[in-house]
């Protein structure tokens, strides 16, 4: 009996038996062409073996753990942009373990390959999961970072398996994966968020703005490779020794700072530290007034670069100063409506009112503000869709975005959602697009993609952009809430557990602050559904009513939570009736798409609702918009 120590990967294709079932030979089509394109170029560049293939699984042995990681990551980044051009796509869930196997003639058995078949099963969809013997190895040798997902007590295992996620630092922005032989390693930086020192936490919307204005300035440096938002600010309000942050993220170097922002002056200070040695390569401390708050940011960026001995070149330096708006107030007002559109109930018309004169004032201050005129054509939309309070539907604000800087994501995105809830889906990809081309990492363009795709039920493409968004913005709970149904829906019920746990965790914190927010009680008691805790959901559903009765958003939410998690179908048909009576087109639309209600689709009581809904809102059209006195 030959034995041996290598890495081994399993694939598989996710949900393989659905996709089969509705559509056999083109299901078979895409996964030769996933293979023959994709899959199998990538173990012959990175010099792996299969030796078993089961339909929709594979196993492949690697000599070197570095090259099994770096071959799933460059799988599944090729897999993915595939997954765009397909309403029914290939993908993958991939677990890699290092062991002793056996050997029989071409093929290979054993716990190491049982584990990695385990682990594979824990991967999320489009992700790659290895275990603790994987991460040791390759950790400081594969361009990429390992999340801590914990142990895992898996079948026919004795000992719990540790295992951990792998992000990949070239699609975060970082270092590429491969590094050709005699070239000099690119150098790169992880921006740490900067710290709140002003003493109060509603200034956390500033010292946050900061961070990702430095974020997005150095990545049009081009001789510098950026770790992504999404990937800095999970280190947010955390310890961090900065050699290990730096090893596990693949940067040479590291930015962290705080900031002070009191009346109408901002203390910053910034320190550049050496990844590896851990030495300070540049240090500063800045005492300006508010109004100077764009000068300052450009000096930091180009104190940072020139720290680094780089050359910023004209055109880049010109991108840099280029800031969407001169005005500081007008910035600042911005940056605080963008704070309450992540955290505001989004059944709260006078939540949304708020943001809209926020935003009405940045651009009274400056009308050529197209980030200000795209976050107007989302709360228009909310206003609309969620409270029938509004009757422009955002779209002359999305293009007024659009017009004004075309090359900003977030105004595309604007559009994109405009067009969602209009049910122009195929007008809205476009936008989407576009909006993901420009900058994939931000959480305004994934939240709009994720809303899309959840939309026209492709609940992987929603996953990976939901997953996106909630990264990256640790104060969002809508986004991290919308996983626990998507998790669901696709068959995943282990990550739709870890989603309800930081749903539920997110939302307390909200709740605490604001006891009265609707939409953080709804997706809090979604959560405690799915985790089980029924009693507690019952009872937070019973405060929730009564402190926030007409929150349109939070009574359709609860419904679905009663039809889904529940099963009280008479009380969520309780809960919709008052809803339809007034419910606007948007709405009606949404919920004839949204599969959580495919549990009452049918129920005669729903469908006269249903009818009588659609009954009014013709009556409506046709009498045309009421008269003005």
């Amino acid at each position: 009996m030959q034995r041996k120590l290598t890495a081994i990967l399993s694939a598989d294709v996710v949900g393989y038996s659905g996709l089969m079932e509705a559509d056999e030979v083109g299901t078979l089509e895409r996964l030769k062409a996933n293979r023959a394109r994709i899959f199998d170029p990538h173990l012959a560049i990175h010099e792996g073996r299969l030796f078993k293939l089961m339909g929709d699984g594979a196993l492949v042995e690697f000599s070197s753990v570095v090259a099994a990681v770096n071959c799933a990551l460059a799988i599944q980044e090729a897999t993915e942009k595939a997954a765009h051009r397909d309403s029914k796509p290939i993908r993958y869930r991939i677990g890699i373990n290092s062991g002793e196997v056996i050997v029989e003639g071409d093929d290979i058995y054993g716990e190491g390959v049982n584990v990695a078949a385990r682990i594979q099963a824990l991967a999320p969809i489009g992700g790659v999961a290895v275990s603790r013997a994987v991460r040791d190895q390759a950790l400081g040798k594969a361009a990429c970072s390992f999340e801590d997902a914990g142990e895992h007590q898996v079948k026919n295992i004795e000992a719990p398996v540790h295992v951990f996620a792998v992000r990949s630092s070239a699609s975060a922005g970082g270092p590429s994966p491969v590094t050709k032989a005699g070239a000099s390693p690119k150098l790169s930086i992880c921006v740490l968020p900067f710290s709140n020192m002003s003493g109060d936490v509603e200034q956390e919307y500033f010292s946050d703005g900061i961070s990702e204005d430095i974020i997005t300035d150095l990545s049009k440096v081009s001789a510098l490779s950026v770790v992504a938002r999404n990937t800095a600010f999970t280190f947010k309000n955390k310890n961090v020794r900065i050699p290990q942050l730096a090893r596990e993220l693949g940067v040479s170097h590291v930015l962290e700072g705080s900031v002070r922002k009191a009346g109408g002056r901002v203390r910053i200070t910034a320190q550049l530290i050496d990844g590896i040695a851990g030495d300070h390569v540049w240090a500063e401390r800045y005492d300006r007034d508010l109004n100077d708050i764009f000068a300052l940011q450009d000096e930091i960026s180009e104190a940072i670069v020139a720290a680094l001995k780089l050359k910023l070149l004209p055109e880049e330096k010109k991108a840099i100063e280029h800031r969407g708006t001169e005005n500081a107030e007008a910035y600042n007002l911005f940056l605080m409506a963008r704070q309450y559109s992540v955290i505001a109930s989004l059944g709260d018309a006078r939540m949304a009112e708020s943001i809209m004169r926020l935003c009405r004032k940045a651009i009274e201050i400056d009308p050529n503000y197209a980030r200000a005129w795209a976050l107007i054509a989302v709360t228009q939309v909310n206003l609309r869709f969620y409270m029938g309070l509004q009757s422009d539907d955002g779209l002359a604000a999305a293009e007024r975005a659009i017009a004004l800087d075309e090359n900003l994501a977030e105004a595309h995105a604007a559009k994109g959602v405009v067009l969602t809830f209009s049910t122009k889906h195929e007008a809205a990809l476009v936008e989407i697009e576009k909006a993901l081309r420009l900058d994939s990492e931000s959480y305004e363009v994934n939240k709009a993609a994720a809303r899309l795709y959840y939309t026209m039920r492709n609940h992987e493409a929603a996953i990976r952009h939901f997953e996106k968004a909630a990264s990256s913005m640790e104060t969002d709970y809508w986004a991290s809430g919308m996983l626990n149904h998507c998790y669901n829906h696709a068959g995943d019920p282990q990550a739709a557990h870890r989603a309800a746990q930081r749903t539920l965790a997110r939302t307390e914190k909200i709740i605490a602050q604001d006891p009265n927010n609707g939409s953080a009680m709804g997706f809090a008691i979604d959560a405690l559904a799915k985790l089980g805790e029924a009693e507690r959901a019952k009872n937070l559903m019973e405060r929730a009513l009564l402190l926030d009765p007409a929150n349109m958003n939070m009574r359709y939410n609860l419904a679905c939570i009663l039809i889904m998690d529940l099963n009280d179908v008479d009380a969520a048909l309780d809960l919709l009736e008052p809803l339809y009576q007034e419910v606007s087109l948007s709405l009606l639309n949404w919920s004839k798409s949204d599969s959580d209600l495919d549990g009452i689709r049918d129920h005669p009581r729903h469908k006269a609702m249903v009818a009588a809904a659609e009954a009014r809102l013709a009556r409506e059209e046709a009498a045309g918009p009421p008269a003005v006195s």
